[in-house]
């Protein structure tokens, strides 16, 4: 018996150690096996195998962003990913630790790929959820899944992604893991990596976020739209309450701070991401141009656009700014992306300026000048039309129909002219712009494009004279309905802001400015032997001996008229070009009463030239720009160049400060309450179709424009299409909520005079006691031959 049993028990043993060899024999040909695979897998065998630099190459796309003077993030250039870059000393340690404790227990001690994972994976294959670690999830973040797999390319995929991981884990560190997983999550709605998502969800940067909202965030990794508190907020309430378990459980919070955050709402504060809205929208769109654009070349220019190659030569030769992208190389000779490389790209706008500027256009246009047109245009046949014809109404029509984007998204499409037109005339259900709020209507598209022909336009800048630096750009109501920009593109008809160029010419020659002459209209012979007798809109002091103080006080073209003769149209224009005017300017008599096309950003330049000694300085946009890592790549500063004695300057910013006190500036003091001592003048155009202003003192040069897209579009009385009550206002109610604002700290001193200063300004005009409630109407062009 005991025999038997002893050899029983051998066959016993045997066999159980047959058996223990063929799971040896297996286990080790199944290891062989997967690192075989993830060895062929490596080598890109079985399909594309991202190297450590494409791993790297592709974290690194990030959205360039655009800053203020003051270090408010006002936008971004996002093409791929709407993400800006965070550095792991910026991401606060409660995010890092609920990320950790619900998504990857284990992290810091895998090495990428977590056993527990892996066999959880196994189990639920081809199911989302398998165990992956942060690092993983990396992989799969910076190349996702572009389509539906089948479970044996799942299992691929899945071994691919851990291949990439633990080439992760052999190069980065698990802080730079952490901080490359949170920069690459999309969280939705155009918030890729953590600092988007705080923007867009809270408002505010990382660092800030506090943890309940850390919980939210957290929790939006398993799923973005499932777990989305703007979609669903009970599965977002329920999955922050997870992430909370999951920290107390792993002991990053204690029981009372879990407690008490359990019990608090998801508040959010959802801001919308999108480049048409925002602050600075004119000036953000006006830099992508620049930074990006090309070295102009004369063959991609049409006939019409020459004036447009002339000005682009002149940025890329001398704006180091114009083409940055393309002028400047990356370390490793790539040019910049400002898609991709995450730039920081630093303006010169004060924060507080612009937000200013653009409440004040919104303000005055909005809410007085609008409703005034409106209200006056309600009898007008032709509304929003006046002083033309059917024919030439129809005229503009038929090109704002063709420049719509509905014309051209029609034409791609294959429509005939006629069916085009057709659906044109179609009523359909749309929103439109109000000063109030966008407004649900049905109109035809025909009609649409009338209605917004009848809103009146804007375009406002303010400059440093001393630095070029702009403060403050607006070019125009709103981008996102009005896209084309009034600051830097649009060019309308300067008036009467031009006559101090010519003066500037008289006072350079040693005119005094108080120097008489007769008010009499002065007749030009015109080299085709016509003749042109420019005319005053008023009667004031007509056939009296006047100064040319007096006369540039009260915008008189009489007396402009007048300089001109002693001097040529020549002479204007060397001085408007050295003052940085570089749209074309025709040596004509008509020339000195303002009837060039000129920019906002133009007459901003000149001006300051007055304000800064008599050296012009050219407006500059951008201070600096950084890389995503912090460190400057670029600083900008203004070109200079010296135009006029400081005599001149000084003497002319007197001239200046004199329309303000007692002529058609007057209304700055008498109903903006203004008593700082500025400088400025008023301009206006035939038939009122353009209203400006312009205002200086030591510390800021500004330029106002108003009108309708077309010149068509206009007041039909000059009491309030003059620029006195178009454009002086905006400039009113912004300086208002500057002197306002005690963290500016707006100095309210003017311009001291040169040392040894001998001019008389003291000009014996004997002029009319003020009126505040009969301010003088400024002159006016007339191009009546």
């Amino acid at each position: 018996m005991v025999k038997k049993s002893t050899k029983t028990n051998k066959k016993e043993k045997k066999g159980h150690g047959k058996w223990i060899r063929r799971f040896w024999i297996a286990f080790t040909v199944i290891i062989l096996f997967v690192v075989g695979l993830l060895i062929v897998i490596d080598m890109g065998l079985l399909g594309y195998m991202p190297s450590v630099k494409d791993l790297s190459g592709n974290q690194n796309e990030f959205a360039s962003e655009v800053y203020t003077a003051d270090g408010k993030a006002i936008g971004r250039y996002a093409y791929k990913r709407n993400r800006v870059y965070s550095e792991y000393k910026d991401i606060p340690q409660h995010l890092v630790d609920a990320l950790v404790a619900t998504e990857d227990e284990r992290f810091y001690e895998h090495s990428g790929i977590d056993g527990k994972g892996v066999l959880r994976a196994i189990i639920k294959m081809g199911k989302d959820g398998g165990g992956s670690t942060i690092t993983q999830q990396l992989a799969k973040n910076l190349f996702p899944r572009e389509k539906k797999f089948s479970k044996p390319e799942l299992v691929l995929r899945k071994l691919r992604e851990w291949v990439m991981a633990v080439k992760l884990e052999r190069n980065y560190t698990k802080e730079e893991i952490i901080t490359m997983y949170l920069n690459t999550y999309d969280f939705l709605y155009q918030a890729v990596g953590i600092r988007m998502a705080a923007k867009v969800y809270f408002n505010k940067s990382p660092e800030d976020l506090n943890l309940n909202e850390v919980a939210v965030l957290v929790g939006m990794c398993k799923n973005p739209a499932l777990y989305n508190p703007r979609l669903y907020m009970d599965n977002a309430l329920n999955r922050r309450n997870v992430v909370l378990n999951q920290m107390l459980r792993n002991g990053y919070i204690n029981r009372a701070v879990y407690d008490l955050t359990k019990t608090q709402p998801i508040v959010l504060n959802y801001q919308k991401e999108d480049h048409k809205s925002g602050t600075g929208t004119y000036l953000r769109e006006y830099l992508r141009g620049v930074l990006t654009a090309k070295k102009p070349e004369k063959e991609n220019y049409r006939g019409w656009q020459q004036q447009q190659f002339y000005e682009d030569s002149i940025q890329w030769e001398n704006n180091p700014l114009y083409g940055w992208c393309i002028k400047n190389t990356k370390p490793d000779g790539s040019t910049y992306n400002i898609y991709e490389d995450g730039l920081k790209i630093y303006t010169t706008v004060d924060s507080r300026m612009q937000r200013y500027a653009e409440e004040a256009m919104r303000e005055h246009i909005g809410k007085n000048l609008q409703p005034l047109f409106d209200k006056l245009s309600r009898n007008n046949k032709t509304k929003p039309f006046t002083g033309i014809t059917q024919k030439e109404i129809d005229k503009i029509m038929e090109r704002g129909v063709k420049n719509s984007d509905r014309y051209y998204n029609l034409q791609a499409d294959g429509k005939t002219k006629k069916e085009i037109l057709d659906s044109f005339n179609k009523e359909q259900s749309m929103s439109i712009f109000t000063w109030e709020e966008l407004k649900d209507t049905v109109l035809t598209p025909y009609d649409s494009i009338r209605y917004y022909k009848g809103l009146l336009r804007g375009g406002f800048m303010a400059m440093e004279p001393g630095t070029g630096k702009v403060k403050a750009y607006v070019g125009g109501a709103d981008y996102s309905h009005f896209m084309y920009d009034m600051v830097t593109k649009g060019k309308r008809q300067v008036g009467s802001t031009f006559k101090p160029l010519l003066y500037t010419v008289a006072l350079q020659e040693g005119m005094s400015p108080c120097v008489k002459t007769l008010n009499v209209p002065q007749t030009f012979i015109l080299p085709d032997g016509n003749t042109w007798t420019p005319k005053n809109s008023g009667k004031a002091r007509e056939g009296e001996m006047v100064t040319l103080k007096w006369g540039l006080t009260n915008s008189v073209n009489n007396i402009t008229a007048w300089v001109l003769k002693q001097f040529t149209p020549e002479a204007i224009v060397k001085v408007a070009r050295n003052m940085g005017i570089v749209s074309p300017l025709d040596p004509v008599p008509a020339l000195s009463l303002g009837i060039p096309d000129v920019t906002v950003k133009e007459m901003v330049g000149a001006y300051g030239t007055f304000a800064n000694k008599g050296v012009y300085a050219e407006p500059i946009f951008v201070s600096r720009i950084e890389n995503k890592n912090g460190d400057v790549i670029a600083e900008f500063t203004t070109n200079t160049r010296e135009v006029m004695s400081e005599e001149t300057a000084y003497t002319m910013t007197e001239l200046l400060r004199n329309v303000v006190q007692q002529g058609t500036g007057q209304r700055l003091r008498h109903r903006y309450k203004i008593d700082a001592p500025w400088g400025g003048k008023t301009g206006t155009t035939d038939n009122h179709s353009d209203g400006w202003f312009m205002s200086l003192n030591p510390y800021l040069v500004t330029g106002t424009w108003v009108g309708g897209e077309d010149r068509s579009v206009h007041f039909q009385q000059i009491a309030y299409g003059q620029g006195a009550n178009m454009a002086l206002p905006i400039f009113g109610l912004f300086i208002q909520k500057v002197y306002a604002d005690e963290t500016i700290n707006m100095p309210r001193d003017y311009f001291t005079p040169p040392v040894r200063y001998n001019v008389d300004l003291n000009c014996d005009d004997n002029p009319d006691e003020e009126n505040p409630e009969t301010i003088e109407e400024e002159e006016v062009i007339d191009f009546e031959i």
